[in-house]
C-alpha cells in the first residue's frame, strides 16, 4: 500500500509538541566505537542519522531526541547496536529523498513498504503493521465496507483512503487539509466515520474528550471484494518499515534482527500499548504481507514477524 501524507501534518498543533532539528557533528559521536558497531557502516561510526517528520505520536523530536512509537522502537534498537541517534527534521518527501541520496542512514515514521520504494532503498522487517482504523462517534459501530455505504466519510486530502471512500457505493467524501478538520466535523455530526492513522485517533481521544469519539478497526475487505473493486485495497492493513539506503545492507540486517527479537521478547507489545494501540491489531501480519515481499526483497521462504497468538 502506498502511504500518502499531506505536508500539513495531522496533529502537530493539536498535541503541541516542539520539533527541533539536531545540529550534531562528528564531535558528538561516542569517543569509543566498538569494531562491531563500526562495521555497521553508518555515515559516522557510532552514530545513526535519522530523518523524521513531526508526526506525533509516531515521531516527534524533543530536546534532540526522537519520541513516539517509531522513535522508541529505534531507540531500543540503537542502544542494542551501540549507536547514538541523531535526528534530522524534514517533511515526508525529504525523509525518502534523504535515504535515497544517502544523506542520512535511515528514516522512520509509519513508512509503508511498496515495490517502488524498495527499488530505491532497503526496508527492514516490519516494526508493526498499520491496521485500517476509523474514528467514530461514541455508540456508533461500523465493522465492514458494507456498513459504510451511503455514509459521510472523512479523511485528509491526499491520503490513500480518498480513493477507497470514493469507491464505496453511495458514500460522500469529506476531505480536509488536516486531521483536525476530520475530528471537528465528526464531533459535530457532519461526518459519520473518519479514516486516519490509528494512533492519531487514539491521541485525539485523549486530547479532545469533548468530541466523544472512539476508535474502531475495519474488518478488511475480502480478496474477492478487492478484485471486484481494486480501490478497496486501501481499506486493508499495510506493513510499515524503517527505510535505509540501498547500500546499507549490514545495517538493515542488524536492525531487522533486533526488530524480530522485539516481537518475541515483548518489547514491541509494551511500546504499542504505551501509545494506546492494540498489539493484536499492530503486531500480527495480514496474509498478503509475506506474498508481496517474497522473491522481491526477501527470500522465497520469508515469514513476517508476529507476536504469538493470545494465550501462548
Amino acid at each position: 500500500m502506498i502511504r500518502v501524507r499531506s505536508l500539513a501534518l495531522a496533529l502537530s498543533t493539536l498535541l503541541s509538541l516542539s520539533t527541533v532539528a539536531a545540529c550534531g557533528s562528528d564531535s558528538d559521536a561516542p569517543k569509543e566505537v566498538s569494531a562491531k558497531t563500526a562495521a555497521l557502516g553508518t555515515l559516522t561510526p557510532g552514530v545513526i542519522k535519522v530523518a523524521v517528520q513531526p508526526y506525533a505520536p509516531y515521531t516527534s523530536v524533543q530536546h534532540d531526541k526522537i519520541v513516539g512509537l517509531d522513535g522508541d522502537i529505534l531507540g531500543y534498537v540503537a542502544k542494542k547496536l551501540g549507536l547514538q541517534v541523531e535526528p534530522q527534521v524534514t517533511d515526508f518527501a525529504g525523509m525518502l529523498a534523504g535515504v535515497q541520496s544517502r544523506r542520512v542512514d535511515i528514516t522512520i515514521g509509519g513508512v509503508a513498504w511498496t515495490a517502488d520504494r524498495q527499488k530505491q532503498g532497503l526496508f527492514t522487517d516490519p516494526p508493526y503493521y498499520s491496521p485500517p482504523a476509523m474514528a467514530v462517534r461514541d455508540g456508533k459501530t461500523y465493522k465492514t465496507v458494507d456498513d459504510l455505504k451511503g455514509r459521510n466519510l472523512g479523511t485528509v486530502e491526499g491520503y490513500v483512503w480518498v480513493k477507497s471512500i470514493q469507491a464505496v457505493p453511495g458514500a460522500k467524501l469529506h476531505a480536509y487539509p488536516d486531521a483536525n478538520g476530520v475530528f471537528d466535523d465528526l464531533g459535530a455530526g457532519r461526518v459519520d466515520v473518519g479514516f486516519l492513522d490509528p494512533l492519531i485517533i487514539i491521541a485525539a481521544q485523549k486530547q479532545r474528550p469533548d468530541l466523544k469519539i472512539a476508535t474502531e478497526y475495519l474488518t478488511p475487505p475480502t480478496a474477492a471484494q478487492v478484485k471486484a473493486q481494486p480501490a478497496y485495497e486501501y481499506f486493508q492493513p499495510y506493513q510499515t518499515g524503517f527505510y535505509l539506503p540501498k547500500k546499507a545492507t549490514r545495517l538493515e540486517k542488524a536492525i531487522s534482527a533486533q526488530i524480530d527479537a522485539m516481537y518475541t521478547n515483548g518489547e514491541l507489545a509494551k511500546l504499542v500499548k504505551k501509545y494506546g494501540g492494540d498489539p493484536e491489531q499492530f503486531l500480527k501480519p495480514a496474509a498478503d504481507v509475506a506474498t508481496v515481499r517474497r522473491g522481491v526483497d526477501r527470500p522465497a521462504d520469508w515469514t513476517p514477524p508476529s507476536v504469538a497468538p493470545a494465550g501462548q
